[in-house]
Order: C-alpha cells, then structure tokens, then sequence
C-alpha cells in the first residue's frame, strides 16, 4: 500500500490534492473557517471514495498549523468510512454501521486498523467502538479534532465520532503508544468530588486537588495549566497508566481533558528524557517491521506545545520521518484501542 500527503497552507483544496489519483481512503485535516467548504469540495472530486475529516493541524516533515492537509491511502487498500451519532447520549443505536463494515472488508487482527475522529465524549465513543473491534482483535488509534465537528463521506456531524477501517491487503499492520512520562513519587491518590459532565476533580485524599498539586510540586496557581506539560496525573489502568492532563483551575478543584471518577486510583507523573523514548519507539518499530509502507501517527496538542517550546519539534518529525512515510494529525486526545488518553502519541505502522 501506500500513502499520500498533501497540503496547501492557504487552504487551497484543490493544490493539497494535485496528484492523487484512485485513492481508497481519504483523511481530511482542516481549519476551523473552511471545514465545511473542504468537506463538499473533497466528495465533488472523490465521488465514491471513503473519507472522514475534522479540524486540526497535520504534519509530515513539517506541521501544517493553517490551511489543509490531506492523508490518504492507495494502492493495495480496502476501506469503510461511517459514522456513530449521539455520542453522548447512545452511539450505540448506530453500531449497526460499524458491524456491517467489519464483515464488508473482511477485518482481521493481522491487517485491520480502525482510525477515528470523535467530536468529543470520547470514551463513550470508545467504549461503543471496541465492544465490535475486540471480537476481531482489532486495533485503533484516533483522536479529538476541534470546533465538535468530523465529516464521513461528504458529510458533517457533531456529537459524533468518524471513523475508518483500513486493511492492508500486502501485510501487517500494527499500533503504537508511546508514554514519555514516569512515575513522580510514591503519591497515591483517591479522587473524589468528581464531576463526570465538567471533567472536574474536586479532592485528592480527601484535599482540595488544587491545593494538593500546588503542595507537591510548589506551583503558584497561575502555572498549574503549564506544569501540567510536565507534571500531569495518571490513572493506573492495570499495568499500564493512561495520562490525564490539567485544562485550568476550577476553585479549589481541577478541571481535566479526561474523565476522572470517584474512586480512580491516580499517581502522580513526571517528564522522561522524551528524545530517548522516541529513539526507542523508532527501534522498536523497526525491530517489528523491517519493511515498511507507511506510518500514521496522532500527537497531543501538549506534546507538541511541550516540543515546540524546547525547539525539539522539527527533530522529531525527522526522527520518525526515519521509519518512512510517516504523517500525522495534532489531536485535543489520543484513542489506543479502548482508551482515551491525553499527552500521548498513538499510531499504525504499515508493513
């Protein structure tokens, strides 16, 4: 298989595609002012080709922060593109969609990837899409785009989330997660005065969050939303932890980009030595796959606001730019099969 990239920095959709000819699957990456333009214009030159889209920053060698970007896939694909409504109130009313895609292209754990856009309401979206996908032990790696709106096949939805299943009909594929956070301490906490609507965190052992956090790490308030870049939590899922991010104070409480229960078990996490997990990441893919085809990837808008202000971004993109094709969107959220996780990296290696 393989992938194109497009992209027109001054939204040009027609530029951003020059030269893609009989593609399977099309992803479009927009801005906020043309997504709607975008979406119309792309069905009117891909009639009949799968595609879902949101808004956000695509990249390749470089980050497309304005404009239009365009990934698609071609050359040895069978696709599905569809969409779940109502994400928060009953996606599954519409599992019926995704049901009948699986079987359409023949999914299987070996070749299939499942790749999302969600609107928001993410681990409901989630935990709808994976009671399907967990029969086959099919992977997906997705994210959050901006503004609560995604596009399937020409057409756009809120509370909704886009979603496409991708089989690689000349080999493997296969996701990735990779955590550049470790444990800080031996800070154990029980969460409490949670507010499941608001993401808020309101107590930590039974202490006003805020004030926990502003203890432990000695912040003044104002850079809470800041230190999160390098201190967020976790919440020990098992062996693994997915991360949560810090959005801004809410009183003496916390607000978050992810759900937090009463009751979740949370621990404390601070920054790795991110260039040497990223090396290893790339190792690792390597290791697995001698050849490869392609790589889709979603990076957390923190990652890259962490990146960017340490001037590490562009050697990043050239460090997994090393694997290949790879490109990418910058999501307000990482999917990893059931999870929904915050400062992250998520992607499918193609072989």
């Amino acid at each position: 298989m393989k992938q194109f990239f497009g992209t027109s920095q001054s939204g040009n959709l027609q530029d951003a595609v020059r030269g893609l000819n009989n593609p399977q699957l099309i992803m479009l990456l927009s801005n906020s002012e043309q997504f709607e333009e975008h979406v119309k214009t792309l069905q009117k030159l891909y009639p009949n080709v799968p595609s879902i889209g949101c808004i956000g920053m695509s990249y390749n060698n470089k980050v497309i922060e304005k404009g239009v970007g365009v990934i698609a896939f071609l050359g040895g694909v069978t696709a599905a593109a569809n969409v779940l409504e109502q994400v928060s109130v009953m996606p599954v009313k519409y599992i019926e969609r995704l049901e009948k895609d699986v079987t359409a292209v023949n999914a299987s754990q070996q070749n299939t990837i499942c790749i999302d856009f969600c609107s928001g309401n993410d681990a409901c979206a989630l935990t709808t899409i994976y009671s399907v996908l967990k029969r086959r032990n099919i992977s997906l790696v997705g994210g959050t785009g901006d503004g609560g709106k995604v596009s399937a096949n020409g057409r756009i939805y809120e509370d909704a989330v886009a979603y496409a299943l991708v089989k690689n009909n000349s080999g493997r594929v296969k996701a990735y997660k990779e955590n550049i956070y470790h444990q800080f301490g031996n800070y154990r906490f029980i969460a409490s005065g949670t507010d499941k609507s608001k993401y808020t965190l309101g107590e930590l052992n039974g202490k006003p969050a805020k004030q926990v956090y502003q203890q432990i790490l000695r912040v003044p308030e104002e850079n809470i939303q800041t230190q999160t870049f390098r201190n967020p939590f976790g919440k020990v899922n098992g062996d693994d932890t997915c991360i949560i991010s810090i959005k801004e104070v809410c009183g003496n409480g916390l607000t978050c980009f992810r759900q937090v229960n009463d009751s979740d078990v949370l621990i404390l996490l601070q920054l790795g030595d991110y260039k040497k997990i990223v090396k290893n990441t790339v190792q690792q893919i390597r290791q697995d796959f001698p050849s490869i085809s392609a790589v889709f990837s979603v990076n957390c808008l923190f990652r890259y606001l962490l990146f960017t202000e340490n001037h590490y971004m562009q050697e990043y993109l050239s460090e997994m730019g090393t694997l290949g094709n790879h490109v990418g969107f910058v999501g307000y959220g990482e999917h990893y099969n059931n999870q929904f996780v915050n400062q992250s990296m998520t992607c499918v290696v193609f072989e």
